[in-house]
């Protein structure tokens, strides 16, 4: 197989360049400098990465897993509803969490330490009304109707003189 000249590859870049970028623009540009920034930048992200594997593994047994307060939540949908789950770790969490919810959005408050409230942004718009919440097998999952936005607003294009 051949071997790629870098110089080569400069010629190439330039002349693709220089045919789909306009002349007026061709002074704002630098690739050379860009060029060597991206290879300065792709070098040292590899030093990194292989600074970083050979520290993990020193590093790796000192660090804790995870701290019994964090917050973990997932949001998916499906076609009519959308569903907010999250891990519940102790049974006495349900005692004070509190869930509200927007048009938009869901808060949850006082998990996993009273005070801490969580905003977790919805995907598309839900009904204000038929949301259900129930906890089985340690996992608290929060069930809401979407709502189908279907008013149109039409949106006049003027022409520019």
């Amino acid at each position: 197989m051949k071997q790629i000249n870098p110089q080569d590859i400069e010629k190439q870049v330039q002349n693709m360049l220089s045919q789909f970028m306009p002349g007026k623009w061709e002074g704002m540009f630098n690739h050379e400098d860009m060029l060597k920034r991206a290879t300065s930048m792709f070098q040292q992200n590899t030093d990194q990465n292989t600074t970083n594997s050979e520290t993990n593994t020193a590093t790796q047994d000192q660090q804790p897993q995870s701290t019994p307060t964090e917050f973990d939540v997932s949001v998916f949908e499906t076609f009519d509803d959308i569903y907010v789950r999250t891990p519940i770790k102790d049974e006495e969490w349900l005692k004070r969490v509190k869930i509200y919810h927007t048009s938009n959005q869901v808060i949850i408050e006082n998990i996993p330490e009273v005070g801490q409230r969580h905003v977790i942004t919805l995907p598309s718009l839900i009904k204000k009304k038929g949301t259900v919440a129930q906890y089985k097998d340690e996992m608290l999952e929060i069930k809401m109707t979407k709502n189908a936005d279907m008013q149109f607003t039409e949106v006049d294009v003027a022409e520019k003189l």
